[in-house]
């Protein structure tokens, strides 16, 4: 699962800060985005008008007399929502850069259109979210917690509004993810027959297809998943993180770290020890607030590593937007990455 840039750098922290790659770390397409239907075959809403419900991924099930308009996201799930129609008044994660520019996990949304609750890991201003009157909070979960909800205002938070999660990590799986979220946009309104829909589904299943192939013609290709800090490279494993169990199930071949921290989702290595592990491929987390291969030409063991040297690193959305559309391209830009790799380490 991902990881957040906090001091302390333990499982959920890992995750949101954006610095550890396979994480902590979040679908071959599971044909079930049409289905009106949760878990348990609940109704899920589909309906114009009535009761509104969703089984999330936690198990609970959430009832409104009405389907929910004001919905307040993390960035990253509401810009899922975002790419099937369906908006969002507020949102709290990374959305906004330094510079002011969209952050990387805002999609394509019009991030002038939301009101930011929080822009970093354990910030959300529950003032500004009671004013918008919630109906609806939706985030994701990768470890049975609301993903970037603050634990120390937790019971506020979720005392203005229902919530409803969806699974990023422990057994999910992108194509499963990638489903349920589509459930979960269709239940609040979003016409998964759209011409937009239909074609980005296709374009997923395609380029799935690609990186079958690509794995098959380019065989042996090792690929690491890592993420840089100032201190510590991490190296995911593949075994904890819906994509990674994903692209494995494709046939990529990951490096596995073998001393995992905390929570499972990777190893944490001084820049002394950097190059424990050899790969032909990196993929690096391009997250907000870790270090990008600019900011790494000063770690001698980063420029010492074989896919490095080769020119052979690959940006890895370590927290994956779950729309078709968005996962479409991440198959795609791996396929090529695969394809081109040469064999190095």
């Amino acid at each position: 699962m991902p990881k957040s840039r906090t001091s302390s750098f333990t499982r959920r922290g890992f995750i949101a800060a954006g610095g550890a790659l396979g994480l902590v770390a979040a679908l071959a397409a599971c044909g079930g985005a049409d289905s009106a239907k949760g878990d348990g075959g609940k109704d899920n809403g589909a309906a114009a008008s009535g009761p509104w419900t969703f089984t999330d991924d936690l198990g609970k099930e959430v009832s409104l007399k009405s389907k929910p308009k004001n919905i307040v996201a993390f960035t990253g799930t509401a810009a899922a929502l975002y790419d099937y129609g369906i908006p969002v008044k507020g949102v709290f994660g990374p959305t906004r850069t330094a510079d002011g520019k969209a952050d990387v996990q805002a999609g394509s949304m019009d991030i002038s259109k939301v009101e930011i609750l929080g822009n970093v890991y354990d910030e959300f201003n529950v003032e500004k979210y009671a004013a918008l009157q919630p109906e609806l909070l939706v985030t994701n979960t990768w470890d049975g917690s609301y993903w970037y909800v603050p634990a120390a205002s937790k019971d506020k938070i979720l005392k203005l509004a229902p919530a409803a999660a969806i699974s990023v990590g422990g057994d999910a799986t992108l194509d499963k993810a990638l489903e349920r979220t589509a459930e979960l946009a269709k239940s609040l309104g979003a016409d998964m027959n759209a011409k937009t829909t239909v074609d980005a589904k296709a374009r997923f299943e395609a380029a799935a297809a690609k990186v079958r192939e690509a794995t098959k013609a380019n065989p042996g290709v090792k690929v690491l998943v890592g993420s840089g800090s100032a201190d510590l490279f991490y190296v995911s494993t593949p075994e904890t993180s819906a994509d990674l169990k994903y692209f494995k199930s494709l046939g990529v071949e990951f490096v596995t770290p073998e001393k995992l921290d905390e929570g499972g989702f990777f190893e944490s290595l001084s820049w002394e020890n950097a190059g424990k592990y050899k790969a032909d491929v990196v993929l690096l987390d391009n997250r907000t607030g870790t270090l990008q291969p600019e900011d790494l030409k000063a770690k001698a063991t980063w420029a010492e590593l074989p896919a490095v040297k080769a020119g052979q690193i690959t940006p890895r959305v370590t927290e994956p937007i779950f729309s078709y559309d968005k996962c479409a391209q991440i198959l795609e830009n791996l396929a090529k990455a695969l394809q081109s790799a040469k064999k190095v380490s």
